[in-house]
C-alpha cells in the first residue's frame, strides 16, 4: 500500500472541502501506520499511554461508526472492539490482533460512512441521537467534529510513530 495524502482544492465548494479534509486525515493516519510490522502497530510505545497505532486505527473504525451509522443513520449498529465490560476494548490489543484486519474493518467503516453521508445534505439533520446527550446534528457539524477527531489522533500518532522508530513527519 502506498498511501498518497492530497489536501482538497483552495477553492472548492463547501462539501468537496469538508470531504477532501476528512479524506487527507484519514489517509495520514493509514500513511503513519504504513510500513510497520504487527508488532509495532500494536506497541503502546508512549507510556503511560495504552495508546497504538493500531489502537488508534481500531478507535477510529469505532468512531467512524458511531456518527455515521449510530447517529447520521440511526443504524442498530453495535461495537466493534469495544463492551461494556472494556469501554476502551480498542486499545486492548494481544498477539492475535493483526493489520490486516483492523485495516480492512477501519476501511470498511469509511466506506459505509461514505455512502451513509452521501445520502444527505449538509443541512440535514441526523436521523439518530447522541447516545449521552441525545442531541441531533447537521451533517456540516458531523464532517467538522471527524475532521477535529482524526487530526488530534493524527498528532497522537506523530509521537507513536516517531517512538516506534523514529520516523517522523507532518
Amino acid at each position: 500500500m502506498t498511501n498518497e495524502r492530497r489536501e482538497p482544492a483552495t477553492t472548492a465548494d463547501e462539501r468537496t472541502m469538508l470531504e477532501g479534509w476528512l479524506d487527507y486525515h484519514r489517509q495520514t493516519l493509514a500513511w503513519k501506520c504504513e510500513g510497520r510490522t504487527d508488532a509495532q502497530l500494536r506497541t503502546a510505545a508512549v507510556e503511560p499511554s495504552e495508546l497504538s497505532l493500531m489502537g488508534l486505527v481500531r478507535h477510529m473504525a469505532e468512531v467512524e461508526r458511531g456518527w455515521f451509522r449510530k447517529v447520521l443513520t440511526d443504524e442498530d449498529a453495535g461495537p466493534i472492539y469495544y463492551t461494556e465490560e472494556d469501554p476502551d476494548g480498542e486499545f486492548h490489543l494481544s498477539e492475535s490482533d493483526t493489520w490486516e484486519e483492523a485495516y480492512a474493518t477501519w476501511q470498511s467503516e469509511i466506506e459505509t460512512a461514505r455512502r451513509n453521508a452521501a445520502r444527505f445534505g449538509l443541512d440535514d439533520i441526523t436521523e439518530g441521537k447522541h447516545r449521552r446527550t441525545g442531541e441531533r446534528f447537521n451533517l456540516r457539524w458531523l464532517y467538522t467534529h471527524m475532521i477535529e477527531e482524526y487530526a488530534r489522533h493524527n498528532g497522537h500518532a506523530d509521537l507513536l510513530r516517531e517512538r516506534v522508530d523514529g520516523a517522523t513527519g507532518d
